[in-house]
């Protein structure tokens, strides 16, 4: 594994535990849709124990197209839910703006890069794999949105 992609891959597991963090915050602090919040926190939370795992066994070859190629982005992103969690655990949002603030976090460069992946044809056996058990993990950012309009969250 080169040193670049070691970086990423470290990144990208990153973001997927602050996502986790984040909305197990946003889980407690909101009763009515905590069963929301703690399903993607399971899921993100999967996402960097898949990443992990992949990252263990040196032999296994990446799918090309898995990783966000931004190291700066990534790292911004994390900085960035790192001072959400604090802030966060100190002033709670309102509710409409958790949700828009998740929503604005599902489409940034890497979990929205990580959508992408899973969307896109398989180019190996490690991709189809990886994606197979994603299967029940879609497209965080319209499950956001659809449940927003279902509760009647924000505009």
């Amino acid at each position: 594994m080169t040193v670049s992609l070691q970086h990423l891959l470290d990144a990208s597991i990153q973001l997927e535990l602050n996502l986790a963090k984040l909305y197990t915050l946003f889980n407690d602090l909101f009763e009515e849709d905590e069963e929301f919040w703690w399903q993607l926190s399971m899921e993100e939370r999967g996402h960097a124990a898949l990443l992990q795992q992949e990252k263990k066994d040196p032999s296994v070859v990446f799918p090309e197209n898995l990783l966000a190629k931004d190291l700066e982005a990534l790292n911004e992103s994390n900085e960035r839910i790192v001072g959400l969690i604090a802030l966060f655990g100190k002033e709670p949002p309102a509710r409409a703006d958790a949700f828009d603030m998740a929503l604005e976090l599902e489409l940034s460069a890497g979990e929205s890069h990580y959508q992408e992946f899973l969307d896109s044809p398989s180019e190996s056996a490690t991709a189809n794999i990886f994606k197979q058990l994603n299967q029940e993990d879609r497209d965080h950012a319209e499950r956001i949105r659809s449940y927003m309009v279902e509760a009647g969250i924000g505009s």
